[in-house]
């Protein structure tokens, strides 16, 4: 199974690059909850910004497990693992600058919160990993 850790050149520029993924959290009847977001990656460490009180915090703060999955032509990328709702303003500001280092500087949000991610589970196309 592979890691975060053993991306190669290309899976690092794949994590890094402009491509939107989706959350999966379990919901509150026990189906799938699945959402678009943006994520960031940072020693090795998966965090998506958001509001609190969201579906998807309400999911996790109930059941930790949660997958993040990102798709581009033929290369796919599954993160699965345990995730965690941060509230920490410094936790927040970490999480908004990776957030506009990646994408763009997000809109003004005094609700933030952080889905912080820990991977247990890495899958992807070959080629993305050593």
């Amino acid at each position: 199974m592979a890691s975060i850790d053993s991306l190669t050149e290309d899976g690092r520029r794949f994590v890094s690059d402009y491509h939107l993924a989706t959350l999966s959290t379990i919901g509150h009847t026990g189906g799938i909850h699945v959402v678009a977001v943006g994520y960031t990656i940072d020693e090795g460490i998966v965090r998506i910004i958001t509001s609190d009180g969201s579906q998807k915090v309400r999911n996790i703060e109930r059941d930790a497990r949660a997958t993040v999955a990102q798709v581009s032509g033929p290369q796919w990328l599954s993160i699965a693992g345990s995730a965690v709702i941060e509230r920490d303003v410094d936790a927040v500001a970490h999480a908004v600058a990776l957030y506009a280092r990646r994408y763009r500087q997000p809109r003004v949000n005094p609700r933030r919160v952080v889905i912080r991610l820990v991977p247990d589970r890495v899958l992807g196309s070959a080629g993305l990993f050593a």
